[in-house]
């Protein structure tokens, strides 16, 4: 073939200069065909006054630039000068021409579907598709020429040759066959072409990409190729990939976009573009589309699953249009519109977005209306979950009016409707609601009108009911709700949990679940936590029912690092201390309560307690159980028994011997240990609680100063529980704490301990000298309260800075 045709011309070459057809010819070519001028076979032969004949383009650009340059105008070949410019069309040469031209490229055309096989040579192939290319660019009717000669299907065909400049050749003139040409993109997306196509998009090599690319743009302006193009598995997918690409070439990121553009006419491949990230057709079509496409594009927005970013764009683009569907009254459209927006409401920023756009005041409605308008149950869960999503957001939803007379959510009425709701509906629904009164309760500013509405409903006992339910999760919604309530309401609950049965069961049995440790088992032990820790009653139910036991356990495990790696670990370990603790709140009253502490040696363990650093809360709470536990140790040590005197020491007292008994506590006088008796000496654990002085949170502080405060008490050998403390080295940490003055209380508590250690006159004399102490007790007795002004009055005495005669305060001792 390319002896037939001319050798000089390269098919590897991009070039798309018609002249390298115009010289491979089948007839000979006659000189009369090829103007003088352009040298090439005239398409428009004109002929001037002279005879002369030129392309009519030609010859008029000569006369053109004969004008501007001030010529004479003269013919081109006789240089001789012309009268006029008349141009006359040569019609018989033009036919002649044309003839001659059919036949060559009649002939050219069939050479060129001969070679367009797999057993043609590389540069064979390469040249017949250059050919093709060549006609259908120079006329549009070549492109029926094309069809009709059924080149099509072989010049794809050729996308299956093992050659890479073969493959890229046949998708360039793919291109120029179906460009603005319906028939012929209809003839190519027949069978599997269009998928063949597609394959391209992934190839390794950038050219076949950006060959394939640019042919499914040019057949994506098809409607009828568009459907087919977004029926191919992957095809969409890909393509949004190449738009977001960074390596792609520009321009076959551009082509990808528009092709795209055009493929969204189908709500099928709007679908599908969602699906893959490309999120925008959809939201088009819910802002723009007639009320079928909104409902559509919306049903399959709630189907959808988002990232949390992407749920932000979506509820800043279509929240609003969501809403107003919501609030239509077609019911099916509430039901797309309800599910889409809970889909996006599940991120507590675009929650944020929605409450913005108007939200709550249609899903308050929906949830309370009643009668022929009302939502189904099963679309009532949905806006239910919704509100608890837009509650739970952490936005000031008391600023937000939803309804009459500026009511908001946590007016009286609306709390109201909700504990009607969840006590008149199924779990599913419950749940969700009480998630949304777990919402209001977490801010200090909306509890308070919750609590109120809980008390004016008489709410509390059925609220309390759900923590029996076998239903996890709603189960876990009540008890969080329950320990949001507890700081505000702690008594009624106490009286609930203790006047009905099961639901302190329930309660621990969620604690001591061996299961790990969930965020539900954080919240019962928060919420026990919280309950009146003097509540003897509930004490006495939980000793009853093993409560402490589970929970010692508990503790232990936590400690012995048997639990690790949840977020939970904490809040658990700081609830069950707490729970602990108020075991020794009851000692005096309770001797059940005393022999669990003995049994289990919990004074041990809250001095082990002590240690743990970084959780204030435990310190504190520990270091307040043994101040607890060491008021009871004077009345559980040991006092030893004396023998009685002989007759002549009882009538001659001067005749008795002092008896001397060792191995007794120095504080207590009696036989001590930790675990029988509580003892803070015998358990070591001075120094620890000396070490708390020194914590950055003054709670803790007072709290270890309370504990040691207990070894200077009343019915203590005072002067020996200051020689303790000596020998622990904490006078000068006490003399700190007074003298930092960090809150009231622990003035109250400082001035309380200096004053009986100043009875001590070594120390009274040493302090004496030290003006700071002195400063810190005056400004006691001028600013605190009466009975502490009485105590720095007293210690103020011991260090001879009042006279002793000062009777400014009558003795209240």
């Amino acid at each position: 073939m390319a002896a037939s045709w001319d050798g000089s011309y390269d098919p590897g070459s991009q070039s798309d200069d018609s002249h390298n057809f115009e010289r491979l010819h089948i007839e000979p070519l006659y000189d009369a065909f090829v103007c003088p001028l352009t040298k090439q076979v005239m398409r428009d032969p004109v002929t001037l006054e002279n005879g002369q004949t030129f392309e009519r383009e030609a010859i008029e650009k000569w006369f053109k630039e004969c004008r501007e340059s001030g010529r004479k105008l003269v013919c081109p070949l006789t240089l001789k000068e012309l009268k006029s410019t008349n141009l006359n069309p040569s019609i018989a040469l033009r036919n002649t021409i044309e003839e001659w031209t059919t036949r060559n490229e009649a002939a050219q055309l069939d050479m060129a579907r001969r070679s367009l096989n797999m057993n043609s040579s590389e540069n064979d192939v390469l040249l017949s598709l250059k050919f093709i290319q060549h006609i259908c660019q120079k006329s549009r009717s070549n492109k029926h020429v094309v069809r009709n000669a059924e080149l099509i299907p072989m010049i794809v065909d050729m996308l299956k040759s093992s050659s890479r400049k073969v493959r890229c050749r046949a998708l360039e003139t793919l291109l120029v066959v179906v460009e603005e040409d319906e028939d012929n993109k209809a003839i190519l997306a027949e069978g599997d072409t269009v998928r063949t196509i597609v394959k391209f998009l992934s190839h390794e090599q950038s050219k076949e990409r950006e060959e394939a690319v640019s042919l499914l743009y040019e057949l994506s302006k098809s409607e009828a190729v568009c459907e087919k193009i977004g029926s191919i598995n992957g095809a969409i997918l890909i393509l949004v990939g190449m738009t977001s690409s960074k390596s792609e070439n520009v321009l076959t990121v551009e082509k990808a976009d528009k092709t795209l553009e055009n493929l969204e006419k189908f709500e099928n491949n709007v679908r599908q573009m969602a699906e893959n990230g490309r999120l925008q057709p959809l939201l088009t079509q819910i802002l723009e589309g007639t009320p079928e496409t909104k409902q559509s594009m919306a049903a399959y927005l709630g189907e959808l699953v988002l990232n949390n970013d992407v749920k932000v764009y979506v509820a800043r683009t279509v929240g609003e249009s969501l809403i107003n569907l919501m609030k239509s009254g077609n019911m099916q459209s509430r039901e797309v519109a309800l599910k889409a927006l809970n889909q996006i409401s599940s991120y507590e920023a675009s929650s944020k977005v929605l409450i913005e756009a108007g939200i709550l005041p249609p899903l308050v409605k929906d949830l309370f209306t009643v009668g022929a308008n009302q939502l189904p149950m099963r679309l009532k869960e949905v806006s239910a979950t919704i509100l608890s999503n837009v509650v739970n957001s952490g936005y000031d939803v008391d600023s937000i009016p939803i309804g009459p007379d500026h009511q908001t959510l946590v007016s009286e009425d609306n709390v109201h409707n909700l504990l009607h709701l969840i006590s008149n509906t199924g779990p599913p629904i419950e749940c969700k609601l009480l998630q949304v009164l777990v919402g209001l309760t977490s801010s200090p500013t909306t509890t308070l009108n919750v609590v109120a509405a809980i008390k004016s409903s008489g709410a509390t006992i059925s609220l309390v009911q759900f923590i029996e339910v076998p239903q996890q999760d709603l189960r876990m919604a009540c008890i969080k709700l329950l320990q949001n309530l507890s700081p505000y309401m702690g008594q009624e609950l106490a009286d609930a949990l203790r006047g009905t049965v099961g639901q302190l069961s329930s309660l621990i049995r969620v604690i001591s679940e061996n299961t790990g440790i969930s965020e539900e088992q954080a919240a019962a032990a928060g919420l026990l936590a919280e309950l009146p820790e003097r509540d003897l009653g509930l004490t006495r139910q939980m000793l009853d029912e093993g409560a402490f036991q589970l929970i010692i356990s508990r503790v232990v495990k936590i400690r012995q690092g048997e639990t690790r790696g949840t977020r939970f670990v904490t809040p658990v370990l700081k609830g069950l201390v707490r729970v602990l603790a108020r075991v020794t709140f009851v000692l005096s009253e309770e001797p059940d309560s005393v022999a669990l502490c003995r049994e289990y040696n919990l004074a041990a363990l809250f001095i082990e307690l002590l240690q743990a650093n970084g959780l204030d809360n435990v310190q504190m709470v520990s270091a307040t159980a043994l101040e607890n536990l060491s008021q009871e140790s004077k009345n559980l040590t040991r006092l030893p028994e004396l023998p009685p005197p002989g007759v002549c020491a009882s009538i001659f007292p001067c005749f008795s011997k002092q008896v001397f008994i060792t191995g007794l506590c120095r504080v207590h006088q009696g036989t001590c240990s930790l675990k029988e008796s509580f003892c803070l000496l015998e358990g070591q654990a001075v120094h620890k609680l000396v070490a708390l002085l020194d914590h950055t949170n003054a709670k803790v502080v007072e709290a270890a100063l309370a504990a040691l405060s207990t070894l200077l008490d009343d019915g203590v050998a005072i002067e020996q529980g200051v020689f303790v403390l000596c020998e622990a080295e904490a006078i000068k940490p006490i003399l700190d704490v007074l003298l930092e003055k960090q809150t009231e209380n622990l003035r109250r508590r400082a001035v309380w301990v200096v004053e009986r250690l100043l009875r001590t006159e070594d120390i009274a004399y040493e302090v004496s000298g030290d003006q700071n102490v002195s400063t810190a007790l005056v400004d006691a007795f001028h600013h605190a309260d009466y009975r502490t002004r009485q105590i720095a009055e007293r210690a103020l005495k011991h260090v001879d800075k009042i006279p002793n005669f000062s009777g400014i305060f009558p003795d209240m001792s």
